[in-house]
């Protein structure tokens, strides 16, 4: 009789736990689209109709960090989306390959409430060539094809690329400049002292640019931020 119960007991206690696996992982899942939701809302990180973005709460369980309201950490991954010129000039929209955020040490004053605080934010962002030749193109190339393609000499916050093509009809092939500060990020075109176009990218709050470098794939902008405001920043309060 005994065995018998240990081996009901056992059984039980498996049962449990898978159930327990279950009902965590589909919590998780709710609780990713949830943030994804307002990522999208508030940033606009999925503003095309093939842009991609994901959320991934990591840790296990999920349900004790929810609980506690607190959050080892969070991974946000948006892909073709796109942000307007700062001046919101006609055709000055660039499309982002890629942006990775890394959110630590997450917490949430309430269940019900639409912001949360990050104790470190890191990333990437990347902006491909091609892209920035084709935005470059329609804002001053006046009919000509502009290039823009990878250059060495980056350094903090200025990544050196390649440009080349007729600027306002002006002739231009040597390098310029992409310079990343704060939440924007601007090009200029070699022989140029102002930019010949510049964008802002939504980020939480407290998060900005920190580097920039012109590599194979596209210029990769690095992001970081210290007690980071979720939900919350100049775009969508």
């Amino acid at each position: 009789m005994a065995g018998r119960w240990v081996k009901i007991l056992v059984g039980t206690v498996v049962v449990l736990g898978v159930l327990f696996v279950v009902v965590d992982r589909v919590a998780v899942h709710y609780a990713d689209k949830e943030v994804a939701d307002l990522a999208k809302d508030k940033y606009g990180y999925a503003n095309t109709t093939d842009a991609e973005l994901d959320v991934s709460i990591e840790g296990f369980p999920f349900l004790t960090q929810a609980l506690a309201k607190n959050f080892h950490d969070v991974e946000l991954d948006a892909s073709n989306f796109y942000v307007d010129a700062a001046d919101n000039a006609q055709g000055g929209y660039l499309h982002i390959a890629d942006l990775h955020l890394d959110l630590s040490g997450v917490t949430m004053p309430s269940y019900t409430a639409r912001t949360a605080q990050a104790n470190l934010a890191t990333g990437t962002v990347t902006l491909s060539y091609s892209e920035l030749s084709s935005t470059l193109t329609r804002l001053v190339g006046h009919g000509s094809t502009i290039t823009v393609s990878q250059a060495s000499g980056s350094k903090e916050q200025a990544a050196n690329v390649r440009i080349s093509g007729s600027i306002d009809g002006t002739q231009v092939n040597g390098v310029g400049t992409l310079l990343a500060q704060g939440d924007e990020f601007s090009l200029t075109a070699p022989g140029q002292t102002k930019p010949s176009a510049s964008w802002r990218l939504g980020l939480p709050q407290n998060v900005g640019f920190s580097a920039a470098e012109s590599t194979t794939d596209g210029v990769k902008l690095t992001v970081t931020g210290h007690q980071v405001t979720l939900g919350s920043s100049r775009f969508g309060g």
